[in-house]
Formats: C-alpha cells, structure tokens, sequence
C-alpha cells in the first residue's frame, strides 16, 4: 500500500514548466491522502548552460508543499548524497519527471541508489526521452537513465513509441498532460486586454512560451505577411523569453514591416499574468516544427481556448481538427489559410464548446491513476 510519495525534480523557486509540472502533480497526490515531498535542485544548470535571464521565479511560492532544494545536478558526490537519504527514507514510490539527456546522470544515479533498499518502487514521467535539440551523447545518457527505473509513463504516443529504443520490456502507459488550471480563473477577454493595455479593435493570435526555433515562430510571424490579416483587424502577440537568437526574428519583423502587426512581449511570463495573455487571444498557436506534447496546450484547454497546431508529434493528438481548432502542415500558407478561415467562419465560438468538453479528459486524477496502476505491476524483483 502506497503511503509516501517523493517526487524529484524542479519546483519552486525555480520556474518553468517542469516545475508547474512537479508542483500540480504534487498537489493532486496530495487531495488523494498521500503523503508527498518533492526532492528540489539547489542547482538545477550552471549558469553558462542556462540560455535564459534568470531560472528563478519571481512570484511567492506555492502553499502547502514540502519542497526540499538539496540537489545539485552537476555534482556526483551530492548525487550519492541525495540517493542515499531517498533510499534511507524509504518512499513507496518515487517519480522522477525525465525532459533532458543533460538530467540522466543525475537523476539516473540517484534512482540506482534509491533502488538499492529493495522497497521504494520507481516510475518516470517521460516529457521528452529524444530532445528536439539533439546533441553527442544524448543517446548514451537516456539509455543510462532508462536502465535504472521501473516503469515509465508518457505523456504522448509518440514519446511512448520513442521510449522502445530504449527499453522493450519494463511496465509503461500513455497518460496525456494533464490541464494547467493553476494559472488562475478565466476572466473575460476585455478585462484582459486592458491588462495588456492592448486595443479592443483587434483580435488577437497568441503565441505563448519559451522562444526556441524548433517552435516555429518564424513560420507564424512569416505566415503574418499574408495581407489579410491587416485587412481584418488581425494581430499577432508573441509572449515568451528567447531561448534561441532573437536577431533572426526581430530582422523578419523589421524586413517585412509587421511592427505594427506584431506585439512583442519578449519576457518570461511570470505564473501570475499568464491568465492575462490567453483571456485576452481569440485563439493560440502552436506551429511547432517538432514536438511530443506541449504544456500550452493544457494552458489553452485550462482558459478553453481555440488552438491551431502543427502536425508533428502529439500535438495533433490532443487537438481534433476542425473541432476544438486546426491541424495544419508545417508552413507558413498553410498557418495563415487556416487563421484567417477561423475569423472569417466565425469558428471561435464552436470551438470553445468542443474545447470544454475535451477538456475534461485532461483530469489530473487519470495521471494519478495512471501511475498508481504501474506501480501495482512493478515486478518486486525489478533490478
């Protein structure tokens, strides 16, 4: 029987979206009677690793959570540390959230360690096992990683798939990402804007997150072009820090003179405002280049908001085309035809309807659920 529960991972205060994650999963456990701790990183990248301003975030920490900021990611004598104080206290279960090759020392050390006390079972969250920015070693390190866990579950079926490079055999299931619903209430789109400060004249296309060029901004601020979309009162918000060169994309604003088009809010957006963008949007876009799952997605099911998505990955999983909003392939036509049918058509408000609907299958109690059956088929004799 399952009593406690350690989750290793990122939390407060750093921010981002593998910390919302721990945290929310953290508190669903909770409301089900479990004891939880989350296992926190006092250093999560050196700095001349991290590609952002800051890792930390600025707003007050979560209530209610017994978050412990010990490990160091970069420092093998505090991974023993760390596996060895796990495997003292002896957890019924330890979930370890996996989305980086760089983590698998780390975190695949601990769990080898952890293992050793032949009572606490292991299962991991696979966000990414392949990353979209590939680079020399990442097999070596996911393989490592792999060996050392019980039981996986994936967030998409495309990561699931990806995962029998790895491993073939041990326990796994797909669960979807769940919603981010702790962003706050939905509150209306002019109240919104104002907060923005923002015209009410238009309406507005939101691309939310971290700014990497695998998430095919370029595509979308090139799909911007299309006439039509100034003639109809069109604008484009882009919110998020630049994790990538921003030069490239200021020069395709400046070179095709959508300044004007294009509001550009080039800053990590704190938990607290995030509401504020997506209220404010008739629609969000996603038109990645690659991808397994997408944490803005569960944002826009959270704010029951239209989305347009690229058909990579398992983003076309979760968002039914021509239903909760568009499928598209990954160009800038393509983007931009199915932008401007969604106004033109006036598709917002059936698509907030299938929205609500779909958004109930994103519950945090089937993720739960999902994890508390692996660790029932968890071999004991696992090694």
């Amino acid at each position: 029987m399952i009593k406690n529960i350690t989750i290793l991972g990122p939390a407060y205060p750093f921010r981002g979206g593998m910390a919302a994650f721990n945290e929310r999963m953290a508190y669903a456990f909770l409301s089900e009677g479990y004891q939880v701790k989350i296992e926190n990183f006092k250093l999560q990248y050196p700095k001349f690793l991290f590609p952002g301003k800051t890792q930390y975030a600025n707003w007050t920490a979560p209530e209610n959570l017994n978050i412990e900021s010990e490990t160091n990611s970069v420092n093998p004598l505090n991974w023993i540390k760390i596996g060895n104080k796990i495997r003292r206290q002896k957890p019924d279960l330890l979930i370890i959230g996996y989305w980086l090759p760089f983590m698998a020392p780390c975190m695949g050390t601990i769990a080898k360690i952890v293992r050793k006390n032949k009572h606490t079972k292991i299962v991991s969250v696979l966000h990414n096992i392949i990353p979209h920015e590939k680079r020399l070693g990442d097999k070596m390190f996911s393989n490592y990683f792999v060996k050392q866990i019980d039981a996986f579950v994936s967030l998409s079926k495309s990561v699931l798939s990806d995962l029998e490079i790895f491993d073939k055999n041990k326990a796994r299931a797909f669960s979807p990402h769940p919603l981010y619903d702790h962003y706050g209430k939905i509150i209306g789109k002019e109240t919104a804007q104002d907060k923005l400060k923002i015209d009410k004249q238009y309406k507005y296309v939101l691309f939310f997150g971290l700014i990497r060029d695998y998430k095919g901004l370029d595509l979308l601020i090139n799909a911007f072009t299309d006439k039509r979309f100034k003639e109809k009162n069109i604008k484009l918000i882009v919110a998020g820090e630049f994790y990538s060169n921003p030069e490239s994309y200021y020069k395709l604003i400046e070179d095709n003179h959508l300044q004007d088009e294009i509001i550009l809010h080039d800053r990590f957006i704190p938990d607290p405002e995030v509401a504020n963008y997506f209220c404010a949007a008739d629609i969000i876009a996603q038109p990645y280049k690659s991808a397994t799952q997408s944490g803005v997605t569960q944002i826009g099911f959270h704010f029951e908001k239209p989305m347009l998505v690229t058909n990579v990955g398992g983003l076309s999983e979760i968002i039914p085309n021509n239903k909760a909003g568009y499928v598209v392939d990954t160009n800038s036509k393509d983007i931009a035809d199915k932008l401007i049918s969604f106004f033109d058509l006036n598709k917002h408000d059936a698509f907030v309807e299938f929205v609500k609907q779909e958004k109930k299958k994103y519950s945090w109690t089937n993720m739960t659920k999902t994890i508390l059956d692996l660790y029932h088929k968890i071999d004991d004799k696992n090694e």
